[in-house]
């Protein structure tokens, strides 16, 4: 699942938490897209709902959603996230009728919304409209034309980068808050700095790097009719299926974020904010992680498909953990269900023995559970594929990381970093 900059046990009865807060982002047009991007693993998802099903999420669902997310959540706001897909595609009365919903049902509450898009169907109307309900937009973009239409692809097989890139400037122009979401595959991971500094120099200030990790299908993807293995269970089934090729290998992940990351210490704090390394920063200060790959439980961060459906996670959409549907149960008791909360607690629960001794643990939390499909050096499953690029850059930037949180708490502006000439030798 993509986060943006605004975001941040055995389970049983009798142990079962109070109500807290929980994001649930909805799909209003469930898998539909206008892309094809090649390392997408939400495209496949179409497969699961009838041929001749129109992929458009009805008023009826769209009420039920706004009615119950508000009325679901404890404190006094509410983040409405929209990701697909192409939310895009709905076109802007859709997203006008949710704004009146969210007036409708706000009961003094206050309000936000977020909007995750690839960019090429947005015009001056959908920006003037963004602006002026700001919202905050996740634009996907890989980097400079060679490596962003290395993949990203329209169903035509046409490159994008242009649209995209048209998208950008015209956000900007319409000031539209905004960060990009930026893969890191096979491709783009072997120009790191090329790809920061593009960014960069396209006036972009909120910058999200996400690992691209799948593996070809399985047995279990097999059988459901699909091209991308199914995310490891809680027992942790051997999975011998290789990675696919678009995927990042795990020491140039690391590499990748450690080069970044030198640019970005000498020349950018304060003024360019690169999530992963806000995210990294916070663990050194012990604070709670802005993102659920990082938190130690999952299961607070669900979806919500066109048709009312709610299941775990975005990276478990399957039959397996679809939870219910919105119109037929009430969904704080799916929230609070106990198949979810045991979803949650295994992140924790089924973590190896070497990661719970791993002097890092405190930073990664064994990452994303959808990526926890190796085992360790001593034959244990549950490793994560990205655990040595991980371990390459947690050891890299614990110096930097703990100088930037003696400072914070010194009261010194962390930009001053970039003064010491020292801060570029890792650990």
């Amino acid at each position: 699942m993509a986060h943006n900059k605004r975001t941040t046990q055995q389970a049983s009865r009798s142990d079962r938490p109070a109500p807290v807060a929980f994001h649930l982002m909805a799909k209003p047009a469930g898998p539909a897209c206008n892309l094809r991007c090649e390392y997408c693993f939400y495209r496949e998802k179409k497969s699961f709902f009838p041929e001749n099903s129109t992929l458009r999420m009805s008023d009826e669902v769209l009420e039920r959603y706004t009615r119950e997310y508000i009325r679901s959540q404890p404190g006094p706001s509410v983040v409405f996230e929209w990701q697909g897909g192409e939310p895009a595609l709905l076109g802007l009365d859709f997203f006008q009728r949710a704004l009146d919903l969210q007036k409708k049902y706000s009961a003094g509450r206050e309000i936000t919304n977020s909007f995750q898009t690839n960019g090429t169907l947005l015009d001056d109307a959908w920006c003037d409209f963004l602006s002026r309900n700001n919202f905050l937009v996740g634009l996907s973009l890989d980097g400079p034309e060679a490596v962003h239409n290395s993949y990203r692809l329209d169903k035509e097989g046409r490159p994008t980068f242009s649209r995209v890139l048209h998208s950008l400037k015209m956000m900007q122009r319409y000031r539209v808050e905004l960060n990009v979401l930026a893969t890191v595959n096979n491709r783009s991971s072997r120009d790191p700095l090329e790809v920061y500094r593009f960014l960069r120099e396209q006036g972009v200030q909120f910058i999200q790097f996400i690992p691209i990790v799948e593996r070809e299908a399985d047995l279990d993807a097999q059988r459901l009719g699909i091209q991308l293995a199914v995310p490891p269970s809680i027992s942790h089934e051997e999975r011998l299926t290789a990675v696919t090729p678009w995927s990042v290998e795990p020491e140039q992940y690391g590499e990748f974020l450690i080069q970044v990351f030198e640019e970005w210490i000498k020349n950018d704090v304060g003024r360019v904010f690169v999530m992963n390394f806000e995210w990294c920063l916070g663990a050194w200060a012990g604070v709670r992680p802005g993102v659920c790959y990082l938190s130690s439980r999952c299961g607070q961060n669900l979806i919500l498909e066109y048709n009312g459906d709610i299941f775990s996670c975005d990276h478990f959409m399957y039959p397996a953990y679809r939870l219910g549907n919105i119109l037929e149960e009430e969904l704080g008791k799916m929230v609070q269900s106990e198949k979810q909360l045991l979803f949650g607690a295994s992140k924790e629960s089924a973590l190896p023995g070497a990661c719970r001794g791993c002097e890092l643990l405190f930073a990664c939390r064994g990452g994303c559970p959808k990526h926890r499909f190796v085992r360790t050096p001593d034959g244990e499953a549950g490793l994560n594929y990205l655990c040595t690029g991980f371990k390459k850059f947690y050891h890299y930037v614990n110096q930097p990381m703990k100088k930037m949180v003696k400072f914070i708490r010194m009261g010194i502006p962390v930009e001053k970093i970039m003064e010491n000439s020292e801060h570029g030798q890792g650990a």
